[in-house]
């Protein structure tokens, strides 16, 4: 209601009636508000849960993430308007969060905002400061492209009349454009942010820099080359370990002669031994092959010896004909048979092996971040009991269900690798499941969510070498950008092949820390 100051009526009785009119209209329009924001908040909280709901109702990570961001702005424009409807005797709720901490390390421009003159405008006296008060915003410059202009003089001598003049630099695309800065944004982007290079060109074009597509692929091919025997270094380093995490996941590849994709493999090993205070830094490496024989890991793997945390897969129990490699199998997958049956059935034999697992994890929980040591006591007292009486109580249910039922087959399932599910009760450092490396596969689940295919086999292990560079970065708590900008300089620079480990993610970090 707008009150027009010119017409407000004499009368006080009238006068009063206008006042409490507009009182009652601000307060439906601060009930109607405060209703909304409740609305926003509990949709909010509905697709928080849904991302622990059944997976048939589970939403994909990207899509809960775009809903969540559009609900929590609808949430924070409908707070926005609360104090216009009233501003006095509004009871706000508690903040969720503290206000963010800037890090030190931005750079700060100081604004100053003073009063005019300065003398008092109550008395006319001088005024003089007794403090400040000081707030920050936070601010964004955009991405900026330039110019290195490389000038060389050259001189010539007037006695023997020879030239003279610096060399050129190396630049990691020989005669190309692109600096070591642009070959990173352009690897991050695609391989880190899941930009593909296409939009990338088009992002490019609208700073007025015509940059096509294959020129821009040009430059991961020549970053790429570059960085390569740095994964070949980190495959070395992984491998000396007595203890990884395997797993692969499937890559389409582009095959023009038939006008569709096929089906690659990207091979992921990955070390993390921060769970039981291992000292070991955590790097992931990835391979790609055409397809999935069993020969691909065992190439990958034929200087390892030790403890290999698997899946399922067929191919990584022919590994351990050698003799040097014992499996560890995941009880993730195996509870994720029984979760199924559940689900489908609502089998409570399912159920008691979904109880039964679960009591294993909530052992794993208590003991998470002790010594390998200390974790394998804990597991010997106490999961080994609820092991031991597992395995006996799988072969009864199994001869109570009929042979060819999912229940059946999820209990063959876990008998069939009982040894290698009950590894982990003699050997601290093995986890319960294969988390590890699935997490190193997230990366590349995204990229083809965006990227759609790879557009070749070199492509595709382009991608390997990019995304082992990238994730062992991450690993390590090392900004991608950076890192990756000043190894490809390096590199092109003539860094000693003698010298790699220099470059591998954890020794970089450090010898940046004590610069």
């Amino acid at each position: 209601m707008r009150i027009d100051l010119d017409a407000l009526p004499s009368d006080v009785d009238a006068l009063q009636a206008m006042i409490g009119a507009l009182v009652a209209e601000r307060d439906a329009e601060r009930s109607e508000a405060q209703a909304e924001i409740e609305r926003l908040r509990s949709l909010v909280k509905t697709l928080q849960r849904s991302q622990f709901g059944r997976r048939s109702e589970r939403l994909d990570q990207d899509q809960l993430d775009l809903g969540l961001e559009d609900l929590d702005g609808d949430v924070a424009r409908a707070e926005a308007a609360l104090p216009a409807v009233a501003t006095e005797h509004v009871q706000q709720e508690p903040a969720i969060k503290e206000r963010l901490s800037l890090p030190d390390h931005l750079e700060r421009e100081d604004v100053t905002l003073d009063v005019k003159g300065h003398a008092c405008p109550c008395c006319g006296g001088a005024i003089h400061q007794i403090g400040e008060t000081v707030s920050e915003v936070l601010d964004y410059v955009p991405a900026r492209l330039k110019v290195i202009r490389i000038r060389r003089p050259k001189y010539g001598c007037r006695t023997c009349g020879k030239l003279h003049q610096a060399p050129a630099p190396e630049r990691p695309i020989a005669k190309g454009l692109a600096s070591a800065g642009l070959l990173a944004h352009v690897l991050v982007s695609k391989y880190c942010d899941h930009i593909p290079l296409y939009r990338q060109s088009q992002i490019f074009a609208r700073n007025g820099v015509d940059l096509n597509r294959s020129t821009l692929a040009n430059w991961v091919g020549g970053a790429a080359w570059w960085l390569e025997p740095l994964r070949t270094r980190l495959a070395e380093q992984l491998f000396a370990s007595p203890k990884l995490f395997a797993d692969d996941t499937t890559v389409p590849v582009l095959d023009p002669g038939r006008g569709r994709t096929r089906t690659g493999r990207l091979w992921v090993y990955a070390r993390d031994d921060r769970p039981w205070g291992g000292t070991d830094p955590p790097a992931a490496v990835y391979y790609y092959s055409p397809d999935r024989k069993a020969e691909r890991p065992a190439a990958h793997l034929k200087g390892f010896a030790g403890v290999l945390q698997v899946d399922g897969y067929a191919g990584f129990e022919q590994l351990t004909t050698r003799g040097t490699i014992a499996l560890a199998a995941c009880w993730a997958h195996t509870r994720r048979k029984f979760y199924d049956v559940h689900q489908a059935t609502g089998s409570p034999i399912a159920e008691e092996a979904l109880r039964r697992i679960g009591a294993l994890y909530t052992i794993e929980q208590s003991i998470r971040g002790q010594s390998a040591e200390q974790r394998q006591r804990v597991r010997n007292v106490r999961s080994r009991r609820l092991t031991d009486a597992m395995r006996p109580w799988f072969e009864r249910q199994l001869h109570r269900v009929p042979g060819r039922s999912g229940l059946a087959e999820a209990i063959r399932y876990a008998l069939a690798r009982w040894e290698a599910l009950c590894r982990f009760l003699d050997d601290g450092r093995i986890e319960l499941d294969t988390n590890t490396v699935e997490r190193a596969i997230r990366p590349i689940t995204l990229g083809r969510k965006n990227h759609l295919f790879a557009g070749s086999d070199g492509g595709a292990d382009r991608w390997a070498v990019v995304a082992t560079i990238l994730t062992t970065a991450k690993l390590n708590d090392v900004e991608p950008y950076a890192y990756v900008k000043d190894v490809l300089e390096r590199m092109a620079g003539g860094h000693p092949v003698s010298r790699l480990d220099d470059l591998l993610p954890w020794n970089w970090k450090a010898a940046a820390a004590s610069a």
